[in-house]
């Protein structure tokens, strides 16, 4: 499977989903769907099954945003990760199968009494690891495990991961695969909305095209989801932040597994951006010479270079301060306002969506792109 796609992801999800809801052989299946024909030690495989086990009962019914079960996530992870590597590695795949249990799995979340029968298991499983690899484990999970704490935004957070000196590497890897799951798990659809379309002869049309008659959506309009566009767009800026910090300190270079998990998120992305710029033309933001006239401004704008920056909010353009000013906020209640704003806004939307359309490009084509002004410090405008 192209592990960008959306429709094969769709199939993923649907086929773990069935799987989760067997008995005992639903989990053999699972590691089946996971480590395909490659092969792997049994005593491995064993711990596998076990960790599975481990995270069904520890969810439980507890749920994703979108409504599916909250265990599907570190599973399909997982797969993601094992579909690109060569050789499944076992401490990267216990990694990202356990990268939220610290956060997700606590007492406050799941009462006292099962978080105690669930952490005896896990230390059974624990304890049935070599002493060295139990260590490098624990050192990663803490690693990940992101604190919520008040006045640490996104980018600081993953610039205080990826200054660790420890397992920079390995979780380069974790991070990339679980930002390529959330996504791709953005939508509760039956097929991917660009299947069949062409994006980009679509934007040539409405450009240069007198007779075209603009795009038409398949389907009537979707019911409301609990993402819609805007915080899509807001997972596409953690998405840039992620890239730019890899890419600033050469991570994704020389570990094949990194670097085609950055590919595939960046143009996963990019996809992700040309679905929430096609709804909007589609179903909110219909007249032809408005489209035209907001795509010209965006197209100036990228072509002036804007995109490769952080921009100060106190300039004129629209899409100006879009970072810090949407996106990077320390209070989350202020975040949601401006998001919020922007949702009734679908023209920036539409400048937003082409921006990220092009800056994820860029990333593609360039391989010292990255956007200015972006560090583990924070986000600030950055003219060179």
């Amino acid at each position: 499977m192209d592990i960008y796609d959306l429709n094969e992801f769709l199939k993923l999800s649907a086929i773990l989903h069935y799987q989760l809801s067997a008995e005992e052989v639903g989990r053999r299946n699972i590691l089946n769907v996971m480590l395909g024909q490659k092969p792997f030690p049994d005593e491995h495989r064993k711990i596998l099954g076990q960790v599975l086990d481990y995270l069904d009962k520890a969810y439980g019914f507890r749920r994703r945003r979108l409504g599916p079960v909250a265990v599907l996530h570190p599973i399909r992870a997982s797969v993601l990760m094992s579909k690109i590597q060569g050789e499944p590695c076992f401490l990267d795949l216990l990694t990202i199968l356990l990268h939220d249990k610290l956060e997700d799995l606590t007492p406050k979340a799941m009462g006292q009494k099962q978080w105690e029968e669930s952490e005896a298991q896990f230390q059974e499983i624990m304890e049935a690891l070599h002493p060295a690899l139990r260590e490098q484990l624990k050192q990663r999970l803490d690693l990940l495990t992101r604190e919520e704490e008040m006045g640490v935004t996104y980018n600081q957070y993953v610039g205080r991961l990826f200054d660790m000196p420890l397992n920079q590497k390995e979780l380069v890897r974790v991070k990339l695969a679980d930002r390529l799951d959330n996504t791709l798990d953005m939508r509760i659809d039956i097929q991917d909305p660009l299947e069949g379309v062409n994006f980009f002869e679509a934007l040539f049309q409405n450009l240069f095209v007198n007779s075209y008659g603009g795009y038409k959506p398949r389907f009537e309009h979707p019911s409301r989801a609990p993402f819609n566009g805007v915080k899509r767009l807001y997972q596409l800026f953690k998405n840039t932040i992620l890239a730019t910090l890899i890419r600033r300190k050469h991570l994704a270079e020389d570990d094949e597994t990194s670097e085609r998990l950055f590919r595939a998120l960046v143009y996963s992305s990019m996809l992700e951006a040309q679905r929430i710029v096609l709804h909007i033309f589609g179903y909110h933001f219909t007249n032809l010479e408005e489209q035209r006239a907001v795509l010209m401004d965006a197209m100036k704008y990228c072509q002036e270079d804007r995109i490769h920056e952080v921009t100060d909010p106190t300039e004129p353009h629209p899409l100006d301060g879009l970072f810090m000013m949407r996106f990077d906020l320390l209070d989350p209640g202020k975040r949601v306002q401006e998001l919020e704003a922007l949702y009734e806004d679908k023209a920036v939307m539409v400048q937003a969506g082409i921006a990220f359309i092009a800056i994820f490009q860029g990333f593609l084509n360039d391989p010292s792109f990255y956007i200015r002004g972006v560090s583990s410090e924070g986000i600030r405008p950055d003219r060179v």
